[in-house]
């Protein structure tokens, strides 16, 4: 993002100057020894920031901000410092769009609040110098157990849309997810992803365009078919709404009325005839659509916003091998159910059979850390990136995705875990 919108003074935007001004404010302390001082200036010569977070935590972060909002993304000192970034860089009904929940939003804050009755048990005297995040599904391994959900039209939130994140997450080792509704063509996200991503798919009520937008996708390398079965009962979203009276702007400057009108923007459906088509989402899908695609899908086939166990056990039934847990980040129903709160029943339910991932209200390295220790394989995070994304493009996302890392890591520890399979249910304690 360009100084001209976020214009910061001199000495702010130069290290070292902000070096030299600490400097000089601990050699004029009473407290400090010169001795301590000189050791202070090698580590910040150095540039040694694992060290300083280590030793002088209270140093962390130092260069003064200018106003209430981030310029950067280093000043970061959390992923909800992007969100308020992300709000004044979007339009009004953008943002909507990114913030809304549905009624009056009771289920999005049930996500969050669920992670406040679950305690992570500290654990001491273990050596955990070296951890290790990385997990296997599918056989393929991943750095780290946090991946990047689908979100569908990121090009309403930046120019580069998908295309950043992708960078974002090949730079960081993150695993993606591309939405059907995306603003870039699954073919590019996985050259700039510079490995496979999986594929959300939007059913539609077109068959033959469910058909092509498989092929397509595995045809591009897509390992993995997510199929979103939580979006078929409409949904209510005021947040939306009420942002959207807000934005002066004329939407149908970009917006064409119509389900053709607006897939025509997605490069999904290029080339495909939705002629036919009425909706995204299928609304008449039962169990048999999940078989009837099962016998189309070559790779993996995932369901994506599975909260029972009733659900779990039939998804099994049905050939299905890996479920995550979701309610469309608390956009898909009004239910007050958390997904971390439903969690344990759907991974009782599944026993071990196909690997369980989860999304919803993730916000924390130690959310991650929670859910792993209620039996999840992998979380997926949604919101935080496209604040990154929307506030500061690829560097954004790779910052908000480096907090998540660091958080997890810095949690892990304390939980005495050097690996993922040592975070287990005697992690934690549920209030």
């Amino acid at each position: 993002m360009s100084d001209r919108l976020h214009p910061r003074p001199a000495a702010a935007t130069d290290p070292a100057i902000s070096r030299r001004k600490l400097l000089e404010f601990f050699s004029a302390s009473p407290i400090l020894a010169s001795g301590a001082v000189g050791a202070l200036a090698t580590l910040l010569e150095s540039g040694a920031s694992g060290a300083l977070a280590q030793s002088y935590d209270v140093l962390r972060q130092a260069p003064v901000m200018n106003g209430d909002l981030i310029a950067a993304p280093a000043q970061a000192l959390n992923v909800f410092d992007f969100e308020m970034v992300a709000k004044k860089e979007l339009p009004p009904a953008h943002y909507g769009y990114l913030a809304s929940g549905v009624d009056g939003d009771e289920t999005l804050k049930a996500n969050r609040d669920g992670f406040e009755h679950i305690r992570i048990r500290a654990r001491r005297l273990i050596d955990v110098r070296k951890i290790d995040t990385s997990v296997k599904i599918f056989g393929e391994t991943w750095a780290s157990p946090i991946a990047l959900a689908p979100v569908s039209s990121q090009g309403a939130f930046h120019p580069d849309a998908e295309l950043a994140v992708a960078r974002a997450a090949r730079v960081k080792g993150h695993p993606m997810i591309l939405s059907t509704v995306g603003s870039s063509a699954i073919e590019d996200v996985i050259k700039e992803r510079g490995a496979p991503v999986w594929f959300m798919l939007y059913p539609t009520d077109d068959w033959a365009v469910t058909e092509a937008l498989v092929k397509r996708a595995e045809k591009a390398g897509a390992p993995a078919i997510v199929l979103t079965v939580d979006r078929q009962g409409g949904r209510n979203t005021e947040t939306l709404f009420r942002e959207r009276r807000t934005d002066t702007r004329t939407c149908t400057d970009c917006h064409t009325p119509g389900f053709k009108n607006e897939v025509s923007r997605k490069p999904m459906f290029d080339g495909i005839d939705v002629d036919r088509v009425t909706n995204l989402y299928g609304t008449g899908m039962t169990w048999d659509y999940v078989r009837r695609l099962r016998g189309i899908v070559k790779g993996k086939l995932v369901l994506k916003g599975i909260v029972t166990k009733e659900d779990a056990k039939t998804a099994l039934d049905h050939g299905v091998d890996a479920l995550i847990v979701s309610n469309h980040g608390g956009r898909a129903e009004e239910s007050l159910q958390s997904t971390i709160g439903v969690l344990p029943e759907v991974v009782a339910a599944v026993n071990g059979r196909v690997p369980v991932l989860i999304d919803g209200g993730f916000r924390r390295g130690t959310d991650v850390l929670k859910a792993l220790a209620l039996g999840a394989t992998a979380v997926c995070v949604g919101r935080p990136y496209v604040w990154g994304l929307a506030a500061f493009g690829q560097p954004g996302v790779e910052a908000v995705l480096n907090i998540l890392q660091r958080e997890f890591e810095t949690i892990m520890r304390q939980a005495g875990a050097t690996k993922i399979a040592e975070i287990t249910a005697a992690s934690v304690d549920r209030a």
